[in-house]
């Protein structure tokens, strides 16, 4: 049973700006430093950026409902890739309760990006 689902586009051009403008701070505030590794370990690093932060406003919106669901910060949300260089996420503090609350057993993300934008399906399944 489906208890959660978001999704979110983002535009790399966007991300690219203020990447360029703000970019320690930026990153710092918004990814842990493994997907800051991860993203510039990659030949175009921005792009990875745009689809884990569409990711987090995906996962944002799977897990939304109430005042616990607002308070998650952005790091507490974490792409992570698997064995197989699938994405998952973790799930850290105030997300990990919610999806709790909610009764997420599983969570599943899906991320694409073209040349132009970076999209993000995150599906919270239940027990």
């Amino acid at each position: 049973m489906i208890v959660g689902l978001g999704v979110d586009a983002v535009d790399i051009a966007r991300v690219c700006q203020l990447i360029g403008r703000h970019r320690d701070r930026v990153v710092s505030r918004l990814f842990t430093s493994s997907e800051a590794a991860y993203a510039c370990s990659r030949p175009d690093p921005i792009r990875h950026y745009a689809a884990r932060l569409a990711a987090k406003e995906a996962a944002y919106k799977a897990l939304a409902g109430n005042d616990l669901a607002r308070a998650i910060g952005w790091r507490e949300i974490e792409v992570v890739p698997g064995t197989d260089g699938s994405p998952s996420l973790a799930l850290h503090g105030r997300a990990a309760r919610r999806a709790t609350e909610i009764g997420a057993a599983r969570i599943w993300v899906s991320l694409t990006h073209s040349d132009s934008s970076a999209v993000a399906v995150v599906i919270a399944e239940g027990r």
